[in-house]
């Protein structure tokens, strides 16, 4: 059956959904589920099924190409994962169209009962959103098999309005057994998803949930919302061996006169590394600990010396850094087993460095200072990579004497070091900042993910905010890694997450309201919940997909 323009049911065509690029795709029969739209005048339209999200929509065939003859021309539209997936499915589809048939069979049977499937979406509902059913633009990755599997229905509160809604109303989906052996989730996919209608539920009017001008409910965020209830094992980019026989630029341009005391460092994760680097690049005398002794090595055959546990440094050295990874680890350092607290800590001084919120500060502070030590709170603004280059930010607070005694070191580690006063002024605004980076930080990775939704060039996007008022290196840097997807740790997306929530509850402390922030911290958690946790910050992308 062809029309005037020789298009045929199973013809394979370019077809363009407005918003996005054209994307592969078969001349279908509709399924029973898809509404039909009103034809503009003298304008046919055709149902089309998308490869790679498996849904159907109609399309005007003045927005239809023929596959191969375009093919050359429009295989550089996008540059997408679901884009690159959906030409590699109907790629095989050439080779063995047989292997599809389960995938399309829905057009003609296997159809589940209305009913049934409407109570499955009713039950889903959160009660927030009782008044109305939405469903995400997720679209799910479908590598085609003949194997059925169920599919997982979302986790969610019964809706107060299930009661509401007449028993007359209708929802179709396409049959399970054919859904499942179509459907696989992808949370980072990117394929068209049509613009989406809601109508209120009542009594008394008949209506669909998913009342749709031109789209099939076959696309539902019942796999993503599955994965965002279950943590998952995502590799952590692997962090490349900090090199010691280089020299950072900032340190070579500065002349630095090395203090004659001697000086502790508790901790060489991924900042401390490169702190101590640039110690003993700038002569000074160093004895290092960490908790997995092996990590020692590199910096003992740079000169540095290494002790058995914490109180073993405090008492071999003058003045003692301590730069882990969160305020219970830097607590468990100061009160736990061989830890500071029992060591001589007499005329010692000891620096935190560690991200810890004021009163974790102010603790540490009162129990070093009452067995006769000295305090300061250095918290570090800044990456990994400002750390190894020794161009971080210094904010201290604390002993004015010690923060003086420590300056040839801040030299050697930072571009500048600001003193603001008594202790707790640095970690509030250690927190004020991040609270800052962390809102920017989701903002950048949702902008990008809206300009992906919407067919745009993220690399457009960054080339086009270079230019702005709003340009800067962190949002370039991040933006960069997001678009080439890979998430190289240089400040770990549990840390920033970590810093939120301290910042949260100093906010709650002064009854300040943050409303913002609190749904920013939402987004970095639930992408640490995936597993993203070791990544960089701005692996926080990978839930703004959603």
């Amino acid at each position: 059956m062809t029309d005037g323009k020789g298009y045929a049911v199973n013809d394979l065509v370019w077809a363009k959904m407005k918003g996005f690029s054209p994307w592969p795709g078969r001349i279908s029969q509709p399924p029973p589920e898809l509404r039909r739209i009103a034809v503009k005048k003298n304008i046919p339209v055709k149902c089309i099924f998308f490869f790679g999200s498996n849904n159907y929509a109609w399309i005007e065939e003045t927005q239809i190409k023929p596959y191969q003859e375009f093919k050359e021309k429009l295989l550089m539209s996008c540059k997408s994962a679901g884009f690159k997936e959906a030409v590699q499915q109907i790629e095989e589809y050439i080779v063995n169209p047989q292997k599809f048939e389960p995938l399309f069979s829905s057009e003609q049977e296997n159809r589940p009962d209305p009913d049934v499937e409407f109570n499955k979406l009713r039950e889903a509902a959160d009660e927030s959103t009782a008044e109305e059913v939405s469903f995400n633009n997720t679209t799910p990755k479908s590598p085609v098999t003949g194997d059925a599997a169920p599919t997982t229905p979302v986790t969610g509160k019964k809706s107060a309005a299930k009661k509401k809604v007449a028993s007359t109303t209708k929802v179709r989906s396409i049959g399970a057994k054919a859904k499942a052996a179509a459907i696989e989730a992808d949370i980072v996919s990117s394929t068209p998803s049509p613009k989406r209608k809601r109508k209120a539920l009542n009594d008394s009017t008949e209506v669909s949930s998913l009342d749709l001008d031109t789209f099939s409910p076959v696309r539902r965020n019942v796999p993503v919302s599955h994965l965002l209830n279950r943590p998952v094992t995502v590799a952590r980019p692997a962090t490349p061996e900090i090199d010691m026989s280089s020299v950072s630029n900032a340190l070579q341009s500065r002349n630095i006169q090395a203090s004659t005391l001697k000086f502790g460092f508790l901790g060489l994760g991924i900042m401390g590394c490169g702190i101590v680097k640039n110690l003993l690049n700038s002569g000074h005398s160093v004895v290092v600990w960490n908790r997995t002794a092996t990590k020692c090595r590199k910096f003992q055959e740079a000169g540095a010396e290494v002790a058995d546990t914490p109180s073993d440094v405090i008492e071999m050295t003058d003045v003692t850094f301590s730069c882990v990874s969160d305020p219970q680890v830097a607590k468990d350092l100061v009160f736990g087993n061989c830890g500071v607290m029992s060591a001589n800590l007499v005329g010692k001084g000891y620096v935190e460095m560690t991200g810890v919120d004021p009163e974790t500060s102010q603790d540490i502070a009162e129990q070093i200072i009452s067995k006769g030590g000295r305090y300061l709170e250095a918290q570090i603004q800044g990456s990994k990579n400002q750390a190894e280059e020794g161009t971080l930010i210094i904010l201290a607070a604390g002993e004015r004497l010690l923060f003086e005694e420590c300056q040839t070191c801040f030299e050697a580690i930072s571009r500048n070091s600001f003193y603001l006063g008594d202790v707790g002024n640095a970690t509030k605004m250690n927190l004020v900042l991040q609270t800052i980076s962390g809102v920017t930080l989701a903002g950048i990775a949702e902008g990008l993910a809206l300009a992906d939704r919407a067919g745009l060039q993220q690399k457009d996007v960054l080339e086009v905010l270079e230019l702005t008022n709003m340009s800067s290196e962190m949002l370039l840097q991040k933006g960069n890694a997001i678009i080439k997807g890979e998430f190289p740790t240089h400040q770990p997306l549990k840390h920033m997450q970590k810093d939120l929530k301290l910042a949260l509850a100093m906010a709650d402390g002064l009854e300040q309201s943050l409303p913002i922030t609190a749904a920013s911290n939402e987004v970095y958690k639930h992408a640490k919940r995936l597993g993203y946790g070791s990544h960089d910050a701005s692996a926080v992308y990978v839930r703004a997909r959603f």
